[in-house]
């Protein structure tokens, strides 16, 4: 966990990762004066574990009324969403999200040619690309659909390969979330273009949250 910001004055910005994939994308927030920034390296792999342990931090991470801001990418953003709402976080951003769980995984089952009879009677299904398609894992995407009222922004790359851009932006349109979209960019954004593109929105999007010299003077 890294909290490179000294003074905070009950302002924090949370940075979700899956501990298991240390060199997939990060994306660390910002460290403005007043404000701890924190990393929540997760360890939950499904849904309904990491409503357990996204609510354990979260709600800590709220005591005292703390404003709390999340930035997360792909499935974290996904897992965030199932997890959270506006009583623990105040303000997302989120980069390549998983905004379709269930289009995902039956987009994958028609890949490999797997119907849902045969994932229900065998439970779970390694694909040849590495992934296990788990009838649990559909079953509970199903019976907790995403209800995000958290104000949002989403930065999403035109040639995002596992989100199609309409989903997105029907997201984006029934949650009103704002959408950027870089052309050319990709899921996991990696190139230099694309992550001095990530650090410019990320700027856009937080610079009403940098704290005001009258603030500052209320912490010291």
């Amino acid at each position: 966990m890294n909290e490179p910001c000294k003074r905070h004055s009950g302002r924090r910005f949370i940075c979700t990762a899956r501990a298991e994939t240390p060199g997939r994308q990060s994306v660390t927030g910002p460290c403005f004066p007043g404000w701890r920034v924190t990393r929540l390296d997760y360890r939950a792999q499904t849904p309904w574990e990491v409503r357990e342990e996204f609510l354990a931090y979260f709600k800590a991470a709220r005591r005292d009324g703390t404003k709390v801001l999340v930035i997360a990418n792909s499935i974290g953003a996904f897992f965030a969403m199932q997890a959270l709402d506006e009583t623990r976080v105040d303000r997302a951003l989120f980069v390549s999200p998983v905004v379709d769980m269930e289009r995902l995984i039956e987009t994958m089952m028609a890949g490999e040619g797997i119907t849902e009879p045969e994932l229900r009677q065998r439970g779970e299904i390694k694909t040849e690309f590495g992934e296990t398609l788990s009838w649990r894992y559909l079953q509970d995407v199903r019976q907790h659909p995403i209800r995000w009222r958290v104000p949002t922004a989403i930065l999403y790359g035109s040639g995002d390969a596992l989100m199609p851009r309409e989903t997105v932006e029907a997201f984006a349109r029934r949650t009103g979330a704002t959408l950027t979209v870089m052309e050319g960019g990709e899921h996991w954004f990696h190139t230099k273009a694309q992550m001095q593109f990530l650090d410019a929105w990320v700027r856009a999007n937080t610079v009403d949250l940098a704290e005001k010299p009258d603030e500052r003077k209320k912490t010291d």
